[in-house]
């Protein structure tokens, strides 16, 4: 018996082929092709003259990990130093979900209106795929991101110190160069960052959230006696009363810390950037700060220590680099870890035989 084909009510029509998404035309390095590399003095003249694109490009050499860019990098960052220094450093920190761009959007709106030039350095977190900047922070600082006296740059955190990009000083001196007056540096807000985040700014904000507990604010401890000011955020609506108790209770806090090195007494104070309350207090309090730090030289002092500091942990970055790109401590060091595994031989013993390797000591 002859089958005849089943009839279904449905019919599919053949649908129309879907472009690629990535240009057929584009093969290989042509993917990932960057504008050429141009010599250090066009960079720094890019800079000089405001070349907002020029300043990215420069920027994006002293993140690079390739040594010929890190060579231009070095050349840019000693053509632009002579004019670098001239800007008020001022690192923010707290803990995810504070409110650190929300008052970065608003305090910065109110320095660019006064006519200051601001660049802000967010310490993105690094997207463990691809190791690159998540830029989260220009979505979320979107009337800056198209101020012309503004300048945002989020940059990997790529897993160095709690989050700190390791080349953020570099970027700072750069960024002096262009001509911004204020420099904000905003942390991960992780912990550790903090510590290498005070070391490289003049002023330090820890923004703290009323009505949180210390298992949530974890981040205050010790961070409370690097502070220059306390800033409780989201003083609004309902939680206006929790705010100015969260205020008292920081304020009776400090007294407990030992007097700061800069003479400075610490305050704590509230605002609201959905409100726009308490902006101009918190300026007015960090511009007093500096009038007092740079009338008893402590600004002035500050900034040769960092130098110094900035110096002896370069070496220990450059030591540390070549150690490791040294031929015979490449060919050793899996070695020496399979007999660490195997218990044959001691940390420190191992250590030490690769040091003398390095150092070529019989």
């Amino acid at each position: 018996m002859k089958k005849h084909p089943q009839k279904s009510a449905m019919k599919v029509n053949k649908g129309i082929e879907h472009p690629p998404s990535i240009n057929p035309n584009l093969t290989g390095s042509a993917l990932i092709r960057r504008k050429p590399v141009l010599p250090a003095v066009s960079y720094f003249e890019g800079i000089r003259n405001g070349d907002r694109s020029i300043l990215s490009q420069a920027i994006t050499l002293i993140e690079s990990q390739l040594p010929k860019d890190q060579q231009i990098a070095q050349e840019i960052n000693a053509l632009c130093l002579p004019f670098a220094g001239n800007s008020i450093r001022i690192g923010i920190t707290g803990v995810p979900g504070v409110g650190k761009s929300s008052f970065i959007e608003s305090i910065g709106g109110l320095l660019t209106k006064a006519g200051k030039k601001l660049a802000i350095l967010a310490i993105d977190p690094s997207s463990e795929r691809s190791k690159g900047s998540i830029l989260g922070d220009k979505t979320r600082m979107e009337t800056l991101a198209n101020d012309i006296n503004a300048f945002i740059r989020p940059s990997p955190a790529a897993g160095t110190l709690g989050g700190v990009a390791r080349k953020t000083r570099e970027i700072m001196i750069v960024c002096e160069a262009a001509g911004f007056d204020t420099i904000f540096i905003e942390t991960v807000g992780v912990g550790q960052s903090e510590i290498a985040v005070h070391s490289m700014v003049d002023f330090f904000l820890l923004l703290m959230l009323a009505g949180a507990g210390d298992e949530l604010q974890g981040i205050k401890r010790g961070i409370m006696e690097m502070a220059d000011l306390i800033a409780i955020t989201k003083a609004d609506g309902d939680n206006i009363h929790a705010s100015e108790r969260a205020r008292n209770e920081y304020q009776n806090a400090l007294h407990l810390f030992p007097p700061s090195e800069s003479g400075w007494t610490p305050d704590v104070l509230t605002f609201s950037s959905k409100e726009k309350t308490g902006i101009d207090q918190l300026w007015n309090n960090i511009s007093e700060y500096f009038q007092f730090v740079k009338q008893n030289n402590y600004f002035q002092n500050r900034r040769k220590e960092q130098l110094k500091a900035w110096m002896n942990e370069t070496i220990r970055e450059g030591l540390e680099r070549n150690f490791y790109a040294h031929p015979d401590v490449k060919t050793k060091l899996a070695e020496y870890e399979k007999q660490l595994s195997n218990g044959q031989v001691s940390p420190y013993a191992a250590a030490q035989q690769l040091l003398n390797k390095y150092l070529k000591v019989k």
